[in-house]
């Protein structure tokens, strides 16, 4: 777009008055409220003939809003270009800028248009439900894909920015290409960043970990409570973040609680001694178990799983809903263990036994006394 050649009338009125860049510079300010205005009116009319019945299309016009406004202002500003009063070079400059807007608009249509869609989508899932494992597995695939969709228009919208403009076509070039040294510097910088995309790629549809997954990272135990393009945040069981690379979760092994489904068997390992009534501790455990409300019903078990030349090691096993409930009910049924061993059965706890001579520890609390002085009920002489 170039300046005319053959201004309207109007204009070459102005330009005898005023300077030709006050008048261009007031033609091109004057399009953008008339486009806004325009913008208004058109988008009022819209929502009084849709209603409110239709959310999905009341929901597009609220996200499009602001790009459909600047599309109208861009084209209220283009329309007037022509009939400016500038030279060939300011013209082809402000055309230049009106091309590089339009690019960047089209990038936030797209972007918008991809957040629309996902939002609609997750919106058939419940995730606030005990039994939210497919809630969690769609909303993980369209968190990452996206984050990573978002990631890849922006790519190509800076890149395509670029090549508008003659002075730095080359690096819109390479950052599509990647041809050249300048392409190779791109390449090597974008390298984590693309790494990390593809590694979203791949999560999003194999799936190791989803939104809301109990998992044990770097000994840390803790929630799935964020995916993006590039990293995922864990909230620890004590409120911390544990921030790692997305990468992270296909090169090395972690633990996930709740993979294929959430319910988990908690373990309680005791170390008793060998005189340890099993089948009284079994009942009680039973009886705990039954009358816990972490329970989901499943699973009650108790076995020796170890012995040792001091004690014996017990495993206690139970069933919970989640991994929260887990937590809770192994703790439950440790205290409650213990305070039975310690109340009902005291020879149970671990003893330390020692022999010296022959004669157990317990013999030689007290020295032994004759017979014949303890019949006399007297002292021996020392």
């Amino acid at each position: 777009m170039i300046a005319a050649h053959n201004p309207p009338w109007w204009i070459r009125l102005l330009s005898v008055y005023f300077p030709d860049w006050l008048v261009s510079a007031t033609v091109l300010a004057s399009a953008a409220p008339i486009a806004l205005l325009f913008h208004r009116t058109f988008m009022r009319m819209v929502r009084r003939l849709i209603g409110q019945q239709h959310i999905f299309v009341q929901s597009l016009i609220s996200r499009v809003f602001g790009a459909t406004r600047f599309a109208l202002v861009l084209a209220g500003v283009a329309l007037v270009l022509p009939i400016v009063p500038l030279s060939g070079a300011t013209a082809l400059l402000i055309a230049e800028g009106l091309v590089i807007c339009l690019v960047l608009l089209v990038g936030w249509a797209a972007i918008t248009a991809i957040e629309l869609a996902g939002d609609f989508y997750v919106r058939r899932f419940r995730i606030d439900v005990s039994d939210n494992l497919l809630a969690r597995k769609h909303l993980t695939q369209v968190r990452v894909l996206r984050r990573v969709g978002e990631t890849i228009v922006a790519m190509i919208t800076v890149a395509v920015a670029l090549m508008t403009v003659p002075q730095v076509r080359q690096f819109g070039v390479s950052l599509i290409a990647s041809a050249g040294a300048a392409g190779i510097l791109v390449g090597l910088a974008a390298r984590p960043i693309l790494t990390n995309l593809i590694a979203g790629v791949q999560i999003a549809i194999t799936q190791p970990i989803r939104i809301g997954d109990a998992v044990v990272v770097e000994n840390e135990w803790g929630w799935i409570e964020e995916i993006t393009g590039t990293y995922v945040v864990i909230k620890i069981w004590d409120w911390r973040r544990l921030v790692v690379p997305i990468s992270y979760f296909l090169e090395k092994p972690f633990q996930n609680w709740t993979r294929m489904s959430s319910e988990i068997i908690v373990a309680v390992l005791l170390w008793v001694d060998y005189a340890t009534p099993i089948g009284h501790v079994r009942e009680k455990l039973t009886d705990i178990v039954k009358n816990s409300k972490l329970w989901d019903g499943r699973v009650v078990n108790m076995q020796v799983t170890d012995a040792s030349d001091r004690s014996i090691q017990i495993r206690a096993l139970a069933s919970a809903r989640n991994s929260q409930d887990v937590w809770d009910l192994r703790c439950e049924i440790r205290e409650k263990l213990i305070a039975f061993l310690r109340e009902t059965c005291p020879d149970a706890l671990p003893k330390q036994r020692t022999e010296v001579g022959g004669l157990a520890a317990a013999d030689l609390a007290e020295p032994s006394r004759p017979k014949s002085l303890a019949k006399a009920g007297k002292r021996p002489h020392r």
